[in-house]
C-alpha cells in the first residue's frame, strides 16, 4: 500500500482494556495540598477505563474488563461505561470490598500527586475465574497497565487474560502507568513492570516512567532504546509539552506537541493511547509506514493535549472532531508564522 499523509479512519475492531476503574477526587482549587483543598470534584477514572472510553469517544469499539465494588460508586462507574458505549460484559461486582478511590492533588503546573484508598479495593480481588474469556478472545487489541500486577489474585487474572489474548492473536498494548505509592517499594515496582515487558507489541511510557525504568536521568534515544525488546513493534515516549517520540525496528522520530491552556494532566496519556489504538486496530501496517504513523501521532498528541484543558480524565476526553479542529487551528498558526517570516525576509 502506498504511503499517504491522510489520517487513517477509526477502526471497527474491538479493543479490550483490562484493569482498574475508580473515582478520582480532584481539588476544586489548583496548587493546594489535599488538606488545604476547600472541596473536591468527583471524576470517574482509572487508566484502563479511560483508554476504553477514549476509544469509544473517538468512534471505536471498546470493552472494559475488571472488577468494581457492589456499591453506589461501582454501579455508577459501570453506568458511565455504558453511557459512553463501552461494552460492560467484562465487569464483575465484588460484595466484599469497595470501589477504589483516589484523591488527586493538582499542583499549580497541572501535574498531579496521588493518595489512594484501596485496602483492598474491589479491582484487586479480580480472579482468573472471573474473566470473560470469550470477550477477550474476540478482541483485536488487548490493552493493560501495571497496577493489576501489584497483588494477588488480580495479578494471576492479569497474566491469564494476557495469555488468552496472545493465543487469540490480539495485539498487546502496555502502558505501565506508574503509581509508586501503590507498590511495596520502588524496586518491586520496577521488577514487576518489567516482568511482562517482552510480551507487549506496543508500549507507551512517559518521560518520568522512562527515567524510573532505566535508572537514567536522560531522556534520549539511547535511554529509550534500552527498553527495546525483539518482539516490540512500537515504543512511544510521551514528553508532555514537548510532544512524543516514536521508535520502531526501522525508523524513529518525534512529533511536536500542541500548546493549550493546561488545567489538569489527568488522563492525557490514556487519551493518547486510546487515539493510537483506535487508528491502528484494523491496520497494523501503519506501524511500518512512518508517514502514516506520524499522521496518527499528530492526532494522538492533539487528543492528549485537549484532555489537559479540563479537570478530570473522562469528562475531558475528545471526539475526533475536537482533535481535527485543534490540528486545523495549529496548521493555520503555522501558515501565519511562515507568512510573517517571509514578509520579514522580503523587507
Amino acid at each position: 500500500m502506498a504511503s499517504t499523509n491522510a489520517l487513517p479512519p477509526t477502526g471497527n475492531g474491538l479493543i479490550v482494556s483490562f484493569g482498574e476503574m475508580l473515582i478520582d477526587f480532584v481539588p476544586t482549587v489548583s496548587g493546594v495540598s489535599l488538606a488545604e483543598a476547600p472541596g473536591f470534584l468527583k471524576a470517574p477514572g482509572g487508566a484502563p477505563a479511560n483508554v476504553a472510553i477514549a476509544v469509544a469517544r473517538l468512534g471505536g469499539k471498546a470493552a472494559f474488563v475488571g472488577k468494581l465494588g457492589d456499591d453506589e460508586f461501582g454501579h455508577m462507574l459501570a453506568g458511565i461505561l455504558k453511557e459512553n458505549d463501552v461494552r460492560s460484559d467484562g465487569i464483575n461486582f465484588e460484595k466484599g470490598a469497595r470501589t477504589a478511590l483516589a484523591f488527586v492533588t493538582l499542583r499549580a503546573d497541572g501535574e498531579r500527586e496521588f493518595m489512594f484508598y484501596r485496602n483492598p479495593s474491589a479491582d484487586m480481588l479480580l480472579t482468573p475465574e472471573d474473566l470473560n474469556l470469550e470477550l477477550i478472545r474476540s478482541a483485536k487489541v488487548f490493552h493493560y497497565g501495571s497496577i493489576s500486577l501489584i497483588v494477588e489474585p488480580c495479578r494471576s487474572a492479569h497474566l491469564k487474560a494476557m495469555e488468552v489474548a496472545r493465543e487469540a492473536g490480539c495485539l498487546l498494548s502496555y502502558d505501565p502507568n506508574l503509581r509508586l505509592p501503590l507498590w511495596p517499594s520502588a524496586e518491586e515496582a520496577r521488577q514487576q513492570i518489567l516482568s511482562i515487558w517482552d510480551k507487549a507489541d506496543v508500549i507507551k511510557v512517559s518521560d518520568v516512567e522512562l527515567e524510573f525504568l532505566t535508572g537514567s536521568d536522560k531522556i534520549d534515544d539511547a535511554s529509550a532504546l534500552s527498553l527495546w525488546h525483539p518482539n516490540l513493534k512500537l515504543l512511544l515516549v510521551t514528553l508532555g509539552e514537548h510532544g512524543s517520540r516514536y521508535y520502531t525496528k526501522n525508523f524513529r522520530g518525534s512529533v511536536e506537541a500542541f500548546h493549550v491552556n493546561t488545567v489538569d494532566t489527568t488522563g492525557a496519556g490514556d487519551s493518547f493511547v486510546g487515539a493510537l489504538l483506535s487508528k491502528i486496530v484494523d491496520d497494523q501496517s501503519i506501524l511500518e509506514d512512518e508517514a502514516r504513523l506520524r499522521e496518527v501521532l499528530k492526532f494522538t498528541n492533539a487528543c492528549g493535549a485537549i484532555t489537559t484543558t479540563k479537570k478530570g480524565a473522562i469528562p475531558a476526553l475528545p471526539t475526533e472532531a475536537d482533535a481535527l479542529k485543534l490540528i486545523k487551528e495549529e496548521k493555520i498558526k503555522e501558515h501565519v508564522r511562515e507568512a510573517g517570516n517571509s514578509r520579514c525576509l522580503i523587507l
